[in-house]
């Protein structure tokens, strides 16, 4: 499993929609949680795109030198910016950060921020301008290894004597990710995606998903890889996880909860009418919000995007990891809330249940203190428990 943090670029806080227990996100703290990632053994992490979010560009750039094996997972928006002008960003990302560049490709589901940025087009007609907008970037790309130059024709958009002088690190160019469960966001997966993303949806949808995706990459000679995005709250016990969850709503009341959703319902984001269907709208108990076993739409309430977290003490969030991972997932977007310090307690806890990763070696010789010393004069020991 590859396992990825998330850098909170619209804002952390200790409880949803309330600025109580919130903190200032800046530079140093963007920072701290990379930091933290890249040391606790975290494969990359997600900057999140939109008008509610600081540019993801400009704060991953400034994370490289913060960080050594770190990947960014870095929007382009089809239709904000021309694929030549984002061609050669990410080649210069790439090159400076040594091949630590992913690509997500964001189509977009709020007209209104949509139109606020410019763009006045139907949902359908955004995937065929993704379409377009792809085939000339990755072509850009391509060419740049052998600095040739490509011309393009298509309904929305051309390119003529198109160049990349510079070319990226990763060969042919950094790998594409992708979400979107409209039939259109389907069709481009198939065509172009290297890692498709879905949103944390009950195992059953997620199969759904992932079974048409793989049959459209498959009628054009393509394999995919799979990707899903969830909040986590765990716990050393399933009771404390549940109380955590409660917890991080508890400020919520029905006005804000409203307010959010009238404005999510507005979109014509298929995947964001996925998330609201999962709770209706309506704060409720753990039962009403317990989606699937351990599966919480809690955080969708005024959360658009991600909306469901995975809720258990460390055992059950790693079995239901496992459990998407049995469909075919294999990259875990995680956030938390508050993300510095959720990002240390799910590496603590759950990284040593998945397969393939190990706990950090706590026996034997220590090239420095690992655990609280013992009556000033004995090292720890491990856990007996």
């Amino acid at each position: 499993m590859n396992v990825f943090w998330f850098i909170p670029t619209h804002g952390d806080s200790r409880y949803l929609g309330t600025t109580a227990g919130a903190r200032a996100t800046d530079l140093a703290y963007f920072q701290q949680v990379a930091v933290a990632a890249d040391s606790l053994g975290y494969e990359g992490v997600l900057l999140p795109t939109g008008r509610s979010c600081e540019d993801a560009w400009v704060v991953a750039s400034s994370l490289i030198a913060a960080t050594r094996r770190l990947k960014f997972l870095v929007a382009v928006r089809p239709g904000l910016s021309s694929p030549g002008l984002a061609a050669r960003m990410a080649a210069t990302f790439d090159r400076l950060s040594n091949g630590r560049l992913l690509i997500n490709v964001v189509t977009g589901g709020d007209t209104a921020e949509l139109e606020g940025d410019g763009v006045f087009v139907d949902h359908d007609t955004r995937y065929e301008i993704t379409d377009e907008y792809l085939h000339i970037w990755r072509k850009l790309l391509e060419a740049s290894h052998t600095n040739e130059a490509i011309d393009f024709e298509g309904k929305h958009l051309q390119s003529k004597g198109g160049k990349a002088l510079y070319p990226p690190v990763q060969h042919p160019h950094p790998p594409l990710w992708f979400g979107g469960s409209s039939p259109a966001a389907h069709e481009i997966a198939g065509e172009h995606i290297d890692t498709y993303l879905t949103w944390g949806e009950p195992p059953e949808a997620v199969a759904k998903k992932i079974a048409d995706i793989r049959a459209r990459a498959a009628e054009k000679g393509r394999t995919i890889r799979f990707g899903i995005r969830l909040h986590v709250i765990v716990r050393e016990t399933e009771e404390e996880a549940w109380a955590a969850a409660d917890k991080l709503i508890s400020h919520l009341d029905d006005e804000t909860v409203a307010r959010a959703q009238a404005a999510f319902g507005r979109m014509d984001s298929e995947g964001q009418r996925r998330m609201a269907a999962l709770h209706g709208g309506k704060r409720g108990s753990r039962k009403e919000l317990e989606v699937y076993p351990n599966l919480w739409a809690g955080v969708g309430l005024v959360r658009g995007g991600a909306g469901t977290a995975l809720v258990g003490n460390p055992e059950q969030v790693a079995a239901r990891m496992k459990e998407y991972a049995d469909l075919g997932i294999e990259t875990f977007i995680l956030s938390g809330y508050p993300h510095l310090e959720e990002s240390y307690r799910f590496a603590e806890l759950v990284f040593p249940l998945l397969p393939g990763r190990q706990a950090k070696q706590v026996d034997g010789p220590l090239s420095g203190p690992f655990g609280e010393v013992v009556g000033n004069h004995y090292l720890p020991k491990a856990s007996q428990s």
